[in-house]
């Protein structure tokens, strides 16, 4: 029986068609490698496989952050948690894991004097949903209204909600 051969050109070609960029950069080191090391073909497969996985994670998640334009440094890292005593950070976090609260379509509102932290908690919370694979958006009330009345007026209203209904949360 002979067996079938690739060459790295057609190779490169068919990991590029089926849409596999992270298999199509790791695979010449990953089978020199495991033709050295005698892996068999399964674990090579399962290795390449894991790679390109967690790569389209990270894409999503970094795609996910640009169209949220959530502030990068508001995280909850960055949120000084001694500064605002009233609010419970046990709490935050229970809200940031996104669980039960978004699920319901419940809605959480932020309340307090200018300067005490409600955008960053808003955009902290907003971070880590996307770490946990959802889709946020932030955005201010005021341009989001400006944004549905030029929908309607442009009789793009039901394309535009669609649009909106895309997202797990919207900050405002």
């Amino acid at each position: 029986m002979n067996a079938v051969t690739y060459d790295d050109a057609r190779l490169g070609l068919m990991l590029t068609e089926l849409r596999l960029p992270t298999i199509g950069s790791l695979w010449p080191d990953f089978t020199q490698r495991a033709d050295k090391e005698g892996w068999p073909a399964t674990r090579l497969l399962g290795a390449l496989l894991e790679h390109e996985l967690a790569e389209r994670v990270k894409r999503r998640i970094e795609r996910h952050r640009i169209e949220s334009h959530l502030d990068p440094a508001k995280t909850l890292e960055a949120f000084d948690f001694g500064m605002v005593p009233m609010v419970s950070k046990s709490h935050v976090m229970a809200l940031a894991t996104g669980d039960s609260w978004l699920e319901k379509g419940a809605t959480i509102l932020l309340f307090g004097p200018p300067g005490g932290g409600k955008s960053h908690l808003g955009s902290a919370i907003g971070h880590a949903l996307i770490d946990a694979g959802y889709r946020v958006l932030f955005t201010r009330t005021g341009e989001l209204v400006q944004k549905l009345q030029a929908a309607r007026q442009s009789l793009q209203l039901p394309s535009m909600l669609t649009k909106l209904d895309r997202f797990d949360l919207i900050i405002l």
